[in-house]
Parts: C-alpha cells; structure tokens; sequence
C-alpha cells in the first residue's frame, strides 16, 4: 500500500512540475506579425549592378530569456535581387529573386523600447530570376548574417507594435550558372524597413 501511494505522489508531483515547466515556457513566448520594405542589391558582381525595391511580410516567434534578453526567429517571404545595366542576361533589366527567410536573433531590450539584433539568417529560394538564359540562375540556397536596431511601445494602446531597420549581408554566392564571360559568385544584401505587432 506504501509504495502505491508512494508512486501515485511521485506521478502526481513529476506531472505538476511538468506543467508547471510548460506553462513557464508558454508563459516567454511570443508571437507575431511584420511586413516592409527591401531595398537589394549583389555585392561582389563582376557586372554592373543597382539596387531593386522588393517587399517581405511573415511571422515571428519570440522567447523571453530575461527582461533584457530574447531570441527571436521569423519565417519571411522576401523577394531580393538587384537590377542589372546593359541587358546582360537578356531583356528583363530586374534579377527579382524569391526566397523564405528565417533569420534566427538575439535581441537586447531597453528599458524604453529601443533594441538592438544580431544573429544568423538562412534563406530557401522559392521563385528564381525569369528570362536570363539560364535553367537555374541562383542557388537555391542562400545564408549570412544579419544586424538591426528599432523601437517597440512597451506600454499603452499600441504596446506590442513596432518599427525596425535591418541590414542582411550573404556569405554564399548567389549564381548557380556557369558562363565564361560573367562570374557567378556574388552575394545578396538588403536593407529592410519594417513595421511589426507582437500579440
């Protein structure tokens, strides 16, 4: 009979501490929404290059590790590239790229609502470039590393809302073609602008 209570206790203690465990999580994480504005372009190009305008919007998950500290990922879809002179790779001027973004940050919180990111990124091209003569124009993969600074209202009717700048910069070339006059191992960099709300 001892060991039956025994063992109902340790149950019923090891599934308190379970819950009580989860709901700890539960109780750092966060979640929300963002969009905004790329501003892209390819460093490193053996060709002329200016930046192209683009868009990203997606999801964030956020988790607390302390009241200063957090890390954060997004699933993003971005679209990235650069404009190209001269009609290098055939009629359409624009190299617009496509890719799912999942940058992974570690994020320092003031106590009035700036912060400060740095961390990791890694990009799966969804839609590569049209009309350059080639079968596979960009890899489809893609990483680097990533850095920004933005303000987030704390308090208030808009507590959670916020707006962030952010500066990607790759360390994989981005060309998966192969042409004797043009070399294929550029990098992507964006700069963002975004608006996001944390629920």
């Amino acid at each position: 009979m001892k060991k039956v209570l025994l063992m109902g206790l340790l149950f019923v203690s090891t599934q308190t501490l379970f819950a009580q465990s989860l709901g700890g999580i539960w109780q750092r994480l966060s979640f929300g929404l963002k969009a905004g504005g790329n501003y892209s372009n390819f460093t490193g190009a053996s060709f002329d290059t200016e930046g192209l305008s683009g868009f990203h919007s997606g999801l964030i998950v956020n988790f607390k590790l302390t009241d200063k500290w957090s890390v954060q990922e997004e699933f993003l879809y971005s679209t990235q590239g650069a404009k190209v002179k001269n009609n290098l790779f055939g009629p359409d001027n624009d190299l617009r790229l496509s890719y799912m973004s999942v940058p992974i940050l570690a994020k320092y919180h003031s106590n009035i609502g700036f912060y400060a990111e740095i961390g990791a990124q890694a990009n799966m091209l969804i839609e590569d470039a049209k009309n350059t003569g080639f079968n596979d124009f960009a890899d489809k993969i893609d990483a680097g590393a990533v850095a920004g600074l933005g303000y987030q209202f704390k308090a208030g009717p808009i507590k959670g809302l916020g707006i962030g700048a952010r500066y990607y910069h790759g360390f994989m070339d981005v060309g998966k073609f192969y042409s004797p006059a043009v070399k294929s191992d550029f990098k992507n960099s964006v700069a963002q602008l975004s608006v996001f709300y944390i629920f």
